[in-house]
């Protein structure tokens, strides 16, 4: 596989993530460990029935232990993290800041082995972050509002996770992507397991609920993280990072099409801050 063929299918992951905060409203009120479980266990299950046509379970004998550790508690605590913020706050909101994560990988990338932090990289972190500071200070359009703090918070650990996990992966580069499979799995497993021991259990209520856990499950919390692994184990992690600042912009239009989100000056605004600051940042790096 080439080097552009495999950020072009790491891209891919960005356009599904794009509908992950519509799929999350949709579930509504499925706690966010119950919607975890379920999720992965149907991400899971579809990695594992790629895994066994492909013929791919015995490279996952050399696989060590902390490997499978680590990616369980990357996807485990991103997702967590993002479907709590979204029960906390506004999903446009909360989802822009937890899509600072492109912006993030650019700046942890370059912490990486052979590769340098630039003057660029700090610009479009300070654009990035005016654009998130923006979000809490406007709220939904009537100034600052208190009560969503805790929601913006969790939104910003996800950001911090997911581009440590993915620039971490980068590490782990021999790893196979049938890997993913067995990360779904025990994410799946620890998840149904907290649930019951720390939540109500509340199953969507509705078709169209049904349908978002569903679709969350087969392409957000499923196949993007296949095709997001190929992409950053074997293509060009920066470029990925540039072409993944279209993911808040892409995010915050599905939630305002859809009308769950309201179009505000204030919205718009900080969505290119957010997109800017991590083009900026991406183009330091494309043009080192």
């Amino acid at each position: 596989m080439t080097k552009s063929r495999a950020t072009a299918i790491g891209f891919v992951a960005v356009l599904l993530w794009s509908l992950l905060a519509l799929f999350t409203v949709g579930s509504a009120p499925t706690p966010p460990l119950l919607m975890n479980a379920i999720c992965f266990t149907i991400g899971g299950t579809l990695g594992l029935i790629w895994t066994g046509c492909s013929g791919g379970f015995g490279r996952l004998r050399t696989v060590p232990p902390k490997i499978f550790l680590f990616g369980a508690v990357g996807l485990f605590g991103y997702h967590a993290l993002y479907f709590s913020a979204l029960r906390l706050a506004p999903a446009a909101q909360a989802g822009l800041i937890a899509y600072m994560w492109p912006l993030l990988i650019v700046l942890f990338s370059g912490l990486l082995p052979g590769e340098h932090l630039r003057p660029g990289h700090l610009l479009g972190a300070l654009i990035g972050f005016a654009g998130a500071a923006l979000i809490i200070a406007s709220g939904t359009g009537s100034g600052f509002q208190v009560e969503f703090l805790a929601g913006y918070g969790l939104a910003f650990l996800c950001a911090l996770t997911w581009s440590g996990y993915s620039v971490l992966s980068r590490r782990l580069g021999d790893t196979p992507t049938s890997s993913v499979a067995v990360f779904c799995v025990i994410t799946a497993i620890a998840s149904w397991g907290l649930h019951f021991a720390l939540e109500e259990t509340v199953w969507p209520q509705s078709t169209t609920g049904w349908l978002s856990v569903a679709a969350l499950g087969l392409g957000p919390v499923g196949l993007a993280f296949y095709v997001w692994d190929i992409g950053i184990k074997r293509g060009d992690i920066q470029l990925l990072g540039t072409s993944s600042y279209a993911a808040p912009i892409l995010s915050t239009a599905v939630l305002v099409l859809t009308g769950i989100a309201e179009p505000t000056w204030a919205l718009a605004i900080a969505a290119a801050l957010v997109t800017g600051g991590a083009l900026i940042a991406a183009r330091a790096s494309l043009s080192a």
